[in-house]
């Protein structure tokens, strides 16, 4: 079955690229700012003592959500039908490739609008830090990643991936990149040494804000995560992006973070998400 993408009219960017181009006013004078006490919760993994996560609450309780399609203003002016698909994904590593080879094999011309055969045709090499080479999802001549079908493709709109994981009752991050499928949770780890020299493999849990793009990031006409517009869930995001997080953690590791986040939740954070915050009128 046809995965349909609707964009709703009235929510999206004016022909001008702005928003409010009536006032003068754009999506991005609606976003928080970057710089805001957050709560940080850390404990150890169940599963390997010599894992410590550390997780934003801030973030993980925030009401985030992913609104493409329905009032996501994209990264790049005009565009809001690219959502943050603008730009390839950079894959991480060969598992990541492979991954992607899997997936597109499930693909047909009917459910890829810009269907190429051989994964040198669907992902070219580019360089992250100007520099060093680096693979990524190829882009169009017009500009978005090559699997972004258009809204008003026959075999569905959005990204080919994300939709043919959808029709095979498969998670889409099993199909997608590991970029895609993260954002916007940033990940970080390294091993590192405690004062009493034993070591521990780190795991930081935190939102995928602007700086997370780069020096680049500053530049995005429009990011979800400080926009109270997205911060519409109608649950956490330790809860909506449960699947992803398992992926980031393990089970063990998640189902503790559960206990905790539920914890916070009753005894009340103390640092909401200015954008969540923002957002609670939208709610109700």
């Amino acid at each position: 079955m046809p995965v349909k993408i609707t964009l709703d009219p009235t929510l999206t960017d004016a022909p001008n690229g702005s928003a409010d181009s009536a006032n003068g006013r754009g999506p991005r004078d609606r976003e928080v700012g970057l710089d805001f006490p957050r709560e940080w919760l850390e404990f150890t993994d169940p599963a390997n003592p010599d894992h410590v996560i550390r997780a934003d609450m801030t973030w993980l309780l925030s009401r985030w959500t992913c609104i493409f399609g329905r009032g996501c203003h994209g990264i790049v002016a005009g565009r809001s039908s690219d959502g943050c698909c603008s730009h390839g994904a950079f894959f991480t590593d060969k598992d990541d490739e492979k991954r992607l080879r899997a997936a597109v094999k499930r693909l047909t011309p009917q459910t890829w609008q810009h269907y190429r055969r051989g994964f040198e045709n669907y992902t070219e090499m580019d360089t992250i830090d100007g520099s060093t080479p680096a693979r990524r999802t190829a882009t169009r001549p017009d500009g978005p990643c090559v699997f972004l079908n258009d809204p008003d493709f026959p075999g569905g709109g959005g990204c080919a991936l994300h939709a043919q994981a959808l029709r095979d009752g498969r998670h889409p991050l099993e199909y997608k990149p590991d970029v895609c499928w993260q954002l916007p949770i940033r990940r970080d780890q390294e091993w590192t040494k405690r004062v009493d020299g034993s070591k521990i493999l780190l795991t930081v849990l935190a939102e995928f804000d602007r700086r997370g793009w780069g020096e680049g990031g500053h530049d995005l006409y429009w990011w979800c995560t400080s926009s109270p517009e997205a911060h519409i869930g109608g649950e956490p995001m330790y809860r909506s992006y449960r699947a992803e997080l398992i992926a980031l953690i393990g089970e063990p590791a998640y189902e503790r973070l559960v206990e905790l986040c539920e914890a916070r939740e009753r005894s009340g954070l103390v640092a909401v998400h200015p954008a969540t915050a923002a957002a609670r009128p939208r709610r109700r």
